[in-house]
């Protein structure tokens, strides 16, 4: 394995475009499309722990993969899958939450204090943050689903990834109406 070169103190991205100096030395460019290989879009949360590619033995070039925090259905994610879903392959879409998710372990109320306390004022913002993880995943699923700009019977379905087993829990089945969360299963 090669080593990445120390940071340098006077440059914020110093360590990275190091690394990516050492990687471009062997790329080689597999030739790859820019479509998803395997139809599959992947909607999960930014948390750093969360490698979706591996999670679901893929490779680079299978799947369209968005993230934010807590894996939220939002404007800009539904406006990326109308793109990826017409333009780039997309035929099915996962939505992954996670365990041990910070947006579960706070309000919007305690985002906005927080970051008040550093000086910035961010009651403009909705943070999305999540009360109950299953219900929101389901909303998000149906929200997909709803969207009149994606074919009606496109497959979405919706699962909880566990950051300490590797396992992914399904929560809404592709053929389930979202309604009905799928039984939890030990």
């Amino acid at each position: 394995m090669t080593q990445t070169p120390a940071p340098r103190t006077d440059d914020p991205f110093g360590d990275v475009l190091s690394a990516n100096a050492v990687y471009a030395q062997t790329f080689v460019d597999p030739g790859r499309p820019g479509v998803a290989g395997s139809g599959l879009a992947v909607l999960t949360c930014m948390d750093s722990r969360i490698s979706p590619l591996e999670v679901l033995g893929l490779v680079p070039g299978d799947a369209k993969i968005l993230r934010n925090a807590g894996a939220r259905v939002t404007d800009d994610v539904l406006r990326t899958l109308v793109l990826a879903t017409y333009l780039l392959g997309v035929e099915r879409v996962l939505v992954l939450a996670h365990t041990d998710c910070g947006m579960t372990k706070n309000t919007d109320a305690d985002v906005h204090a927080k970051v008040l306390a550093q000086g910035v004022d961010t009651r403009s913002i909705d943070f999305r943050t999540i009360a109950d993880q299953e219900a929101t995943l389901v909303r998000d699923v149906q929200r997909i689903r709803s969207w009149p700009f994606l074919p009606p019977r496109m497959p979405v379905a919706g699962g909880v990834y566990d950051v300490r087993s590797g396992r992914i829990r399904v929560v809404v089945d592709a053929d389930r109406p979202a309604e009905e969360p799928a039984a939890r299963t030990s």
